[in-house]
């Protein structure tokens, strides 16, 4: 037998398993493997709070065993929780016939995801989508999309303050907060930040050298700045504003998308984008039900065929495994009836965590599954090592702001347990 058909021979072997192969298994404490993780992974996060090692629907388990109601969901990540089975199948499966090509080559399963995306995205005709792994890689290409409108003729782009739309440099420049820009100085430049929600400013934005903007990158709903919906009307006006002077409106919904919000993007809600139509959209985080993807919809022709041939690309981005797992992800989305699922029990959430009488809690904001618990002190790390402590995974996104983005496959029953969590915080935390 030939070497190469015996390496074929191996793959059809139903002993040729991984028994001998050198996988880790998740032995030890947390508070080993914590040592283990200072002293080999880059200390850009810090110490890790927990090692978690296995999960089930909106549950994780820690390496000593410690169960915990995950309502952050990899932030925004995994929203179909842990190890679903549809998810886990479709991927092994796509794996286990076609795992990586070249985009010299495309793929039955590339092309149906991003066909999906441009029904569920409602795009024109003539709209086209580029596959990323990520939220900032899709960033990265609106980035140059916003470029490429009217070149050096519109040196302008407009963001707002409070912005997050990812930390390599194109995205980072789109990035309002000092303490992640300054340290990487100088940035792409042509960069203007308008006040977040402020309509007089934007439109004071425009009114000087509005023909030469060549794009305006909005998030309808800010979830890194404590979850801050933009006021009813505003992506309206942006809209029109940016249409009258030939400028982009590009919207980054890496949070807010893929049904966070009970839509399938959160301008589709008609309180939120009224109607309008955006020229392109990023989405990357539930994509792919915690599989790295991303994507940027380009609306229409014209900003379809911004990003030519060799301007742009990924070695990655929309590889076979990733695509079966976005459309894996839409598909288990659609048949559960998880957007009204979403929707509400997002809203019944965000009224029980309001009301549960602690003097801690002010105001309660979002939609759906994004959800902003203000807080009355600047306690809020406090409250989520608290919570850590009694079970529940939830993000300390600003001094006073507790983010809840659980998986949607979050019960009432599960949801009410926080809740009463939440009621039990003492209010002098110091």
């Amino acid at each position: 037998m030939t070497a190469l058909e015996n390496v074929r021979a191996r793959h059809r072997s139903p002993e040729a398993t991984d028994a001998n192969l050198p996988v880790l298994a998740a032995d030890g404490s947390v508070a080993q493997w914590t040592d283990r993780y200072t002293h080999a992974v880059m200390d850009t996060f810090g110490p890790p709070q927990r090692v978690l090692v296995r999960g089930e629907g909106p549950y994780v388990w820690d390496a000593d065993g410690t169960r915990y109601l995950d309502l952050l969901g990899g932030i925004a990540v995994n929203s179909l929780g842990h190890a679903h089975p549809t998810l886990t199948a479709a991927i092994s499966a796509q794996l286990g016939t076609l795992g990586h090509v070249s985009n010299f080559f495309g793929s039955p399963t590339q092309i149906a995801f991003a066909e999906r995306l441009l029904a569920l995205a409602g795009a024109p005709e003539g709209s086209r989508v580029f596959l990323t792994n990520s939220g900032t890689e899709a960033n990265e290409a609106a980035f140059k999309l916003a470029r490429r409108n009217g070149g050096t003729d519109r040196p302008r782009i407009l963001a707002l303050e409070g912005s997050f739309h990812g930390r390599s440099m194109g995205a980072l420049a789109l990035t309002h907060k000092a303490a992640y820009r300054e340290p990487f100085e100088p940035l792409p430049g042509g960069v203007e930040f308008v006040p977040f929600g402020d309509t007089e400013a934007l439109e004071a934005a425009f009114a000087v050298d509005g023909d030469r903007v060549a794009a305006l990158f909005v998030e309808p709903i800010q979830g890194e700045a404590g979850v801050r919906p933009l006021p009813p009307g505003y992506l309206a006006l942006a809209r029109s504003l940016t249409a009258e002077h030939g400028a982009l409106l590009i919207l980054d919904e890496v949070q807010t998308g893929m049904g966070r919000t009970g839509a399938w993007f959160a301008h589709q809600l008609p309180h939120v984008g009224g109607g309008i139509v955006p020229d392109a959209v990023t989405v990357a985080k539930g994509l792919g039900g915690g599989f790295p993807v991303g994507a940027l919809i380009a609306y229409g022709e014209q900003t379809a065929t911004l990003l030519g041939r060799g301007q742009h690309g990924t070695t990655f981005g929309g590889n076979p495994v990733a695509s079966a797992a976005g459309l894996a992800t839409i598909a288990v989305i659609e048949r559960d009836g998880l957007l009204d699922h979403v929707s509400s029990l997002g809203a019944s959430l965000r009224e029980q965590l309001a009301g549960t009488g602690n003097p801690l809690v002010g105001e309660v904001r979002g939609e759906g599954f994004l959800i902003g618990i203000e807080l009355t002190a600047p306690v809020a790390a406090a409250v989520a090592a608290r919570a850590l402590e009694a079970g529940f995974i939830v993000n300390p996104c600003t001094p006073t702001t507790i983010r809840l983005a659980p998986p949607f496959v979050l019960t009432q029953e599960q949801a009410g347990q926080f809740v009463d969590f939440l009621a039990s915080v003492p209010e002098d935390l110091s």
